[in-house]
């Protein structure tokens, strides 16, 4: 798997070498055991997982990369890059400015933009509709497109579901950026819905 150009004030040194060592042990991933330091009085109980995962690396290092090749340009991201507070002040600190907060409300209106206008679509990907309207002012949604490409597999795998007559069902919170980008990408190509909890899910079942 690639590594991403990540500034260094995200990386801690000592989980640096946790992770390498799990890649050389472990290169598939297969052992979901815990890591553990034991520096005698103290033990710290790490999951196997844990950080930023690929989609989040290559979100960064795309957002940066905005950063450098456009001096003097506006630049905006759809909403938080990602959920980590930290990395989203980091990017607003440096000019980045949101156009919408984490469940869809306006923040720039979208009247506001030009065609020179820079804008980052964030690592949850976004709808449909919204990529048409960008389009329409004539605003470059490829260039700096940091949707991970795990959440794009759904889309597709949701997509040919759609069109073989299967309702797609998405677990998640309506508000949420990711859960109304999968909705808008299944929707468009046959029927889906979303269930929040457990009781939505029973009440479904009670259609099925």
């Amino acid at each position: 798997m690639r590594s991403f150009d990540v500034p260094e004030f995200y990386r801690s040194p000592i989980i640096a070498r946790v992770k390498q060592k799990r890649k050389v042990r472990d290169p598939r991933k297969r052992d979901f055991s815990p890591s553990m330091l034991d520096f005698g009085t103290v033990r710290f109980v790490m999951a196997r997982h844990f950080g930023f995962c690929f989609g989040v690396e290559n979100a960064i290092e795309i957002a940066y990369r905005a950063l450098e090749e456009n001096p003097g340009k506006r630049i905006f991201l759809l909403s938080q890059m990602i959920h980590n507070p930290e990395v989203n002040e980091d990017l607003t600190s440096q000019g980045i400015r949101f156009l919408q907060d984490t469940e869809g409300n306006n923040l720039t209106p979208l009247s506001e933009l030009n065609a020179d206008d820079v804008v980052l679509i964030p690592a949850f990907g976004t709808t449909l509709e919204l990529e048409e309207q960008l389009k329409t002012i004539g605003v470059d949604i490829s260039r700096y497109n940091t949707t991970c490409p795990f959440v794009e597999k759904v889309w597709m795998r949701s997509a040919k579901l759609a069109t073989s007559d299967y309702t797609i069902v998405i677990h998640g919170k309506p508000e949420h950026e990711e859960t109304r980008a999968t909705f808008s990408h299944a929707s468009g190509s046959g029927q889906a819905l979303v269930i929040k909890n457990m009781s939505e899910a029973e009440v479904l079942c009670e259609f099925i």
